[in-house]
C-alpha cells in the first residue's frame, strides 16, 4: 500500500519567536536554521522580513540547502495594488523560496483588526497569493483564527480558504490561533473543508497549546485529511506555545496508526536524532530540557518502581510504549529508596559495573542509598552522584585532590554612593599531588563565589575543568524553620554538550552546595577518562 505523504512545516523562528524570553539573534536563526535543514524538515519558516532588523537580515540570503526556506508577512493592504505595496513587495525581495502570507478568516477580524469590507479582504489574498507566484515563490497562506471565524460565520472562512486556494496557493493553512478548539471540531470543520472543493493534499493545520491539546489537534487535522503540520521545536510559542514538532514527528513514525498509512521526510535514521535536535534547541535557548518531554525527555524511559524495573530487565516492552533507541534516547533505571535489587543491579549494569546479586557490597550499597535518601539525598535526580557512590562502595575512585577547608563570608555594606552592596567572597584550600593551592574569589552570590574558588586553581587538572559549566542550580528546604535541611541540586555542562546532575545534602546550604560541586568536579575528571558510564550523563 503507497503510503501518503505529511509535510512538516517548522516555524520555531517566526511563531516560537513569540514566546516569553525568547529574542533570536541573527546567529542564533543561522544556528537553528542549520539544525532544522540538517535534520530534513520540509520547510523552515525564517521570521517576517521587513517587520524588524533580525528578520531583515537574515533574510539577506538564503539559509537552507534542503529545507524550502519561508519568509512570512501580510497580504497586501486593503485600498492599495499589490504592485504598490511596500510591505508586500519587502517579503517578496526576501532571498526565500516559498511566501507564506497571514490572512484574517474570521470576519469580526476583518472588520475590527483590518477595518475594511470581507469582499476587500478576500481580494488581498488573491492579489497577494499571484503576486507571490509571479515573483517565483511558493505561496502558503495561514488562514488566522480559521476554526473561530467558521464557528461564527462558515461561509465567509470557507471563502478565504478557497479565495487562496483558487488564486494558486500551494497550501492553505487552518490555524487555531487562540488554541481553544477541541480535537473532535478540528476533524469536523477540516472535513467540511475538504467537502467545500479544497483538497486534503492542499490543506494544512497550525495549533496552538492553550487547552494542553496542540498535539492531539493536529493529529485530528490529519486524520480528518490535512497534509500539512505546523509546529515548533520543543513546542515553543507565545502564551502557552505552538503544537510540538518533535512529538509530531516520533508519534507520525512510530505510531501503526499513523506510519501505516503516512511517511514524512524523517525517515528511521533520522528519527535517532530527534533527542539530539531537541536537546541542541534547548541548549541553544540556554535552558535545561524537560526532562519529562514525550520521546526525549531524560525520564522518557526511565523506571523508579522495583517491579517495574524486574519486569525492564525480562522484556522492555513491558514498560515502554516504543524503544528508546529509535529517538536516539535511553532506557534509565532510576535508583531510589522504592527500588529493589533489580533496580539497582539494572542500573549498575548499564554503567558498567558488574555485581552478583548475592555480593554483600551490593545490599551496602542499598543501605547506603536508602539511608541516605531518608535524610534528604535524591539518587534518582542525581545520577551522576549515584555512580560516584557507587563506585566507592563497589571499587574504587581514583584520589585525584583533596580539600583541606573551605570558607565563605558574605559582606553587606554601602558603596561611596551610599548605595548597599553585597559582596560574597570564598576561599577553598585544595590539596593536589602533595601541593596545597589555595584560592581566593568573588561571585554574584556566596554559592557563586564558591564555585569560582573551588576552580580556580586545580594544578595540572585546571585544563580538564576549564570547559565545564553549571548549567543549573535548584535548592529545596526539606523541612521548616531556620535549621532546616536543604538539599542542593546542580546540573554541569562541559564541551561536549553532555550533562550531568550531582545532589549534595545538609543543613547548611553552602555545604550542601559544595558536595554537590565537588561531585560534579570528579565526575567530569572521571568522564574525561572514561571511567564513567554514560547513563548519568544523559
Amino acid at each position: 500500500m503507497t503510503r501518503e505523504r505529511i509535510y512538516l512545516f517548522d516555524t520555531t523562528l517566526r511563531d516560537g519567536q513569540q514566546t516569553p524570553g525568547v529574542d533570536f539573534s541573527v546567529e542564533d536563526k543561522i544556528a537553528i536554521s542549520n539544525l532544522l535543514d540538517e535534520f530534513g524538515l520540509d520547510y523552515v519558516e525564517g521570521g517576517y522580513p521587513g517587520a524588524n532588523p533580525t528578520d531583515t537580515a537574515f533574510f539577506s540570503q538564503k539559509r537552507t540547502v534542503k529545507s524550502k526556506f519561508v519568509a512570512f508577512g501580510m497580504t497586501k493592504r486593503a485600498g492599495i495594488s499589490a504592485s504598490n505595496d511596500p510591505g508586500l513587495a519587502v517579503l517578496l525581495q526576501a532571498k526565500s523560496d516559498a511566501t507564506c502570507f497571514v490572512a484574517k478568516s474570521w470576519d469580526y477580524h476583518v472588520r475590527v483588526a483590518l477595518g475594511c469590507s470581507n469582499e476587500e479582504n478576500l481580494e488581498s489574498i488573491r492579489d497577494s497569493v499571484e503576486a507571490a507566484r509571479g515573483a517565483g515563490k511558493e505561496a502558503l497562506v495561514d488562514c488566522e483564527h480559521f476554526f473561530d471565524g467558521y464557528k461564527a460565520n462558515p461561509e465567509y472562512a470557507l471563502a478565504c480558504a478557497k479565495t487562496a486556494y483558487e488564486a494558486g496557493a500551494r497550501w492553505v493553512v487552518l490555524c487555531d490561533t487562540n488554541g481553544g478548539t477541541q480535537p473532535g471540531e478540528i476533524r469536523a470543520i477540516v472535513e467540511a473543508v475538504i467537502a467545500s472543493g479544497i483538497p486534503g493534499t492542499s490543506l494544512g493545520i497550525h495549533a496552538h497549546d492553550d487547552t494542553g491539546q496542540a498535539v492531539a489537534n493536529s493529529l485530528a487535522a490529519i486524520e480528518a485529511g490535512c497534509r500539512q503540520i505546523q509546529g515548533t521545536l520543543n513546542g515553543i510559542g507565545e502564551r502557552c506555545g505552538n503544537a510540538n514538532l518533535v512529538t509530531i514527528i516520533a508519534t507520525l513514525a512510530l505510531k501503526d496508526a499513523y506510519c501505516s498509512r503516512f511517511e514524512t521526510a524523517i525517515d528511521a535514521e533520522r528519527l535517532t536524532g530527534l533527542t539530539r535536535l531537541s536537546h541542541a534547541f534547548d541548549e541553544l535557548l540556554n535552558r535545561s530540557p524537560n526532562h519529562q518531554a514525550p520521546y526525549v525527555g531524560a525520564s522518557a524511559f526511565a523506571t523508579k518502581a522495583g517491579i517495574h524495573a524486574s519486569a525492564l530487565l525480562k522484556d522492555p516492552r513491558t514498560y515502554e510504549h516504543v524503544t528508546p533507541e529509535s529517538v536516539g534516547n535511553l532506557r534509565k533505571v532510576m535508583v531510589s529508596d522504592q527500588g529493589g535489587k533489580s533496580n539497582f543491579i539494572n542500573a549498575l549494569k548499564r554503567r558498567g559495573i558488574e555485581v552478583g546479586k548475592d555480593d554483600p557490597r551490593l545490599d551496602q550499597l542499598i543501605s547506603i542509598v536508602k539511608e541516605r535518601e531518608a535524610t534528604g539525598y535524591a539518587y534518582e535526580g542525581a545520577d551522576a552522584s549515584f555512580e560516584l557512590l557507587a563506585r566507592r562502595t563497589l571499587g574504587t575512585i581514583p584520589e585525584f585532590f583533596s580539600v583541606e577547608g573551605f570558607r565563605v563570608m558574605v559582606e553587606r555594606r554601602f558603596d561611596s554612593h551610599g548605595r548597599i552592596k553585597i559582596v560574597s567572597e570564598a576561599v577553598v584550600t585544595l590539596v593536589v599531588d602533595g601541593q596545597t593551592l589555595m584560592s581566593v574569589a568573588e561571585g554574584d552570590g556566596p554559592v557563586n563565589a564558591l564555585d569560582r574558588a573551588l576552580r580556580k586553581d586545580f594544578g595540572k587538572y585546571q585544563h580538564e575543568i576549564d570547559d565545564l559549566v553549571l548549567a543549573d542550580f535548584k535548592v529545596r528546604i526539606l523541612n521548616g524553620g531556620t535549621e532546616a535541611i536543604t538539599r542542593v541540586l546542580i546540573e554541569s555542562i562541559d564541551s561536549t554538550g553532555v550533562r550531568w546532575w550531582t545532589v549534595g545534602v545538609s543543613e547548611n546550604i553552602i555545604d550542601a552546595s559544595f558536595q554537590a560541586l565537588m561531585d560534579s568536579v570528579i565526575y567530569k575528571l572521571m568522564k574525561n577518562r572514561e571511567l564513567a558510564g554514560k547513563i548519568a550523563a544523559e
